[in-house]
């Protein structure tokens, strides 16, 4: 028997059509006036930031960010790292990739499922600084059994408003 806690996942909280609409506008435009996004879904400005405040103290807004060009600042060399732990350091994932967030070159870390553990999102300004990474922050790790650097040529990222009209319409999407 494990010695771990159980994780379990917190219940969902209840959203409705009028929380969904914001959602969705937000996706699409973070930036926003509130008096525009009350607007937008039909509902009174002090109700919307009541809302809005909601979602985020219930964790569904994680944040605001920019979406910033990376390459404009130098980087011209991003890359996708998939990364395999040995099986003796599975119980150091998460430290791990807590680890893995604190190097500057890396973008973000994700947990997989199947044969690899992590995909890490790097930006380099050069091949020789990710070289440098690969090395000396996975391949030197001990605990790092493969990795496999794929260099992205170009990222694309969709845009909510070109995706649907709401989040029901993605779920019900079938290809």
């Amino acid at each position: 028997m494990s010695e771990r806690p159980v994780r379990r996942p917190e219940p969902a909280p209840r959203l409705d059509e009028v929380d969904e609409r914001i959602l969705w506008t937000l996706a699409a435009d973070a930036r926003i006036p509130n008096n525009r996004l009350a607007a937008a879904v039909g509902i009174a400005p002090s109700t919307c930031l009541t809302r809005v405040r909601a979602l985020e103290d219930a964790g569904v807004i994680r944040g605001y960010r920019a979406d910033v060009d990376i390459a404009r600042l130098g980087f011209a060399i991003e890359a996708m790292v998939s990364v395999r732990v040995h099986a003796a350091a599975r119980h150091e994932l998460r430290d791990f990739a807590k680890r893995l967030l604190r190097v500057p070159v890396v973008q973000d870390v994700s947990f997989l499922a199947g044969d690899k553990d992590f995909l890490v999102h790097i930006a380099c300004t050069s091949t020789e600084q990710l070289r440098d990474f690969v090395a000396d922050e996975l391949s030197g790790d001990p605990s790092v059994a493969t990795t496999q650097t794929n260099i992205v040529f170009e990222r694309l990222v969709a845009e909510r408003s070109h995706q649907g009209r709401s989040f029901d319409e993605l779920r019900r999407w079938r290809a």
